[in-house]
């Protein structure tokens, strides 16, 4: 598991747009990567709504954004196309950067118990460190959390 102000190991995962995306490449770059439960879910959706929303802004501050799931990467298409998201979605269905970011954790659906992900996340920065982690994470005005801790990092 990584830690703030520790590198974060190098990875690679598959992603929409038919590409796929090592961590090393972004060396001098940003990035936010942010882990959901379920394509097309309703908080889900105003998650990745909101970073769209924001994306110029992230983007004039050397910043990319990766939405992390452990669906497909056919429902990432769908959802992406159907949401007009303008980062990529990275497909985790072994749960390898899941676990890398320990976001697997027990949950509750209707009294039922089950593993899943907590929304959670993570700013890398551009030398690759950690620098912040959000943890259950409540949607709302989290997009705009994150950017604002990206020009302190950027400061």
């Amino acid at each position: 598991m990584i830690t703030i102000n520790n590198k974060v190991p190098d990875f690679t995962a598959n992603a929409t747009s038919n590409k796929e995306i090592t961590l090393s490449a972004f060396k001098g770059k940003n990035i936010i990567l942010y882990f959901y439960p379920k394509d097309s879910t309703p908080g889900c959706t105003t998650e990745g709504q909101d970073f769209t929303s924001l994306y110029n802004q992230f983007t004039e501050l050397d910043t990319v954004i990766f939405g992390v799931s452990r669906d497909s990467i056919a429902s990432h298409e769908k959802f992406k196309a159907k949401y007009n998201f303008t980062f990529d979605l990275l497909s985790d269905p072994e749960e390898k950067l899941c676990k890398l970011f320990d976001v697997i954790k027990q949950k509750s659906l209707y009294g039922k118990q089950y593993m899943g992900i907590e929304r959670s996340t993570f700013l890398i920065d551009k030398a690759g460190i950690l620098k912040q982690e959000w943890r259950k994470v409540k949607v709302k005005k989290h997009a705009e959390a994150v950017l604002s801790e990206v020009r302190l990092l950027n400061a």
